[in-house]
């Protein structure tokens, strides 16, 4: 199968699911962002012991899009493509149709045979201190810069969800950041990032109006986030399989 029709099966699959709830959107970048600390589709797995039982994972939505879209993909061209490939793919497309940028997905990942709701200790939590925050993101090869441009919704009920972005809720924009300038933020983990001495400087180059003339384009640099952070421990042949169901191992 070419990239371009496996790029393009994905895409209609999320058009369809965004057009009747738009905020999937967000809940497909979050399911990324939780897989992505290892990114191999193990967030995907259903079990009692399985990531999504940990509490951080409480609550991810997106995954029918996945389950849609690896069903589509299997009846064109079976055992291809793998699921981590798929989340990857769908986050992207789901932040382009809320206004926000594209980028070039690379794709060949393999998905991870195990799931362990112990691993989603190493994520990133609301309750962390800035300094905690960024020792994680630092142990996965991240930077500050990354950790702004990646931040997601925190831990919570699915069924109760509150907009984080009191400027534009629906559409992906630099809102956020001016949101934490003004001391607008709806999570006081999120507040704190404006208090830390080197998140403040990302911060306000951000929220600024000059942030392009200066260099400092979120859009572009986004993009260069996920693609680092998509790439983090992801799985090859050797260790890896393409799941004929994402939520179940071979």
């Amino acid at each position: 199968m070419g990239v371009y029709l496996a790029e393009s099966i994905v895409r209609s699959t999320v058009e369809s699911h965004f057009d009747s709830d738009p905020t999937i959107s967000p809940g497909l970048l979050r399911l990324h962002f939780h897989d992505c600390f290892g990114c191999d589709g193990s967030v995907l797995i259903k079990g009692k012991s399985a990531e999504q039982a940990a509490l951080p994972n409480l609550g991810l939505r997106g995954l029918e899009v996945i389950d849609d879209a690896k069903a589509r993909l299997e009846a064109v061209c079976p055992g291809v493509v793998s699921c981590a490939d798929i989340l990857a793919l769908a986050a992207r497309d789901s932040v382009d149709l809320s206004d926000g940028p594209s980028w070039r997905v690379p794709t060949g990942r393999k998905d991870g045979r195990l799931s362990l709701a112990t691993e989603a200790s190493n994520l990133p939590s609301p309750l962390d201190s800035v300094a905690v925050q960024k020792q994680k993101f630092q142990d996965k090869g991240l930077d500050t810069h990354d950790l702004l441009k990646t931040l997601c919704p925190p831990n919570g009920d699915g069924s109760k969800r509150v907009a984080l972005d009191i400027g534009s809720p629906s559409k992906f924009d630099e809102s956020f950041f001016k949101n934490l300038r003004d001391g607008n933020a709806i999570l006081e983990s999120d507040q704190r990032l404006w208090s830390d001495a080197e998140t403040n400087e990302v911060v306000k180059k951000y929220a600024s109006r000059l942030r392009g003339l200066l260099g400092f384009r979120f859009d572009y640099e986004f993009g260069k986030a996920m693609i680092k952070m998509s790439s983090i421990d992801v799985k090859t042949d050797v260790d890896g399989e393409v799941r004929k169901v994402c939520s179940k191992v071979n």
